[in-house]
């Protein structure tokens, strides 16, 4: 196997995309970490993310989540390596993770709903990241054509 082919199997073991999480979020597959500082939270977050900023992840992740417990981390999105850090935490804890690639704001671009102190609401698409496919949304990002 080539070099090339191991790094991206590696990737792919440990990263999942939005529209993956949105789907598999409702089977409790695992716990979503948004690992933010509060004031991004406060702005808006996945609905039924756990909020557990990277800096605290060290001393309250076994608090918070059962040890064992598979984990998805996401922080605000592709120009932003703070999930990264988030997950390196999580793994030298122990923790099976994968890392939300695109973020939050691929999660809001996706037209997904956002959870905020007023309460929960939908953005409207981003038809760079999604098309419309007879009534139905799809992301572009999709690898069933």
């Amino acid at each position: 196997m080539s070099t090339a082919s191991e790094y991206f199997r590696s990737k792919l073991e440990f990263e999942i995309d939005v529209m993956d999480v949105h789907e598999q979020l409702p089977d409790e597959r695992f716990v979503l970490v948004d690992t933010r500082r509060h004031a991004s939270w406060e702005h808006g977050h996945v609905p039924g993310a756990l909020h557990l900023p990277t800096a605290f992840i060290p001393q309250q992740a076994h608090v918070l989540i059962p040890e064992g417990t598979p984990v998805v981390v996401y922080s605000w999105g592709p120009g932003c390596n703070g999930s990264t850090f988030a997950a390196l935490a999580f793994a030298e804890l122990g923790y099976p993770v994968k890392e939300m690639i695109g973020g939050i704001e691929y999660w809001i671009r996706n037209g997904l709903e956002l959870e905020t102190s007023a309460g929960v609401t939908q953005a409207s698409t981003d038809p760079l990241v999604t098309a419309d496919h007879g009534n139905a949304i799809q992301p572009v990002c999709s690898t069933d054509d």
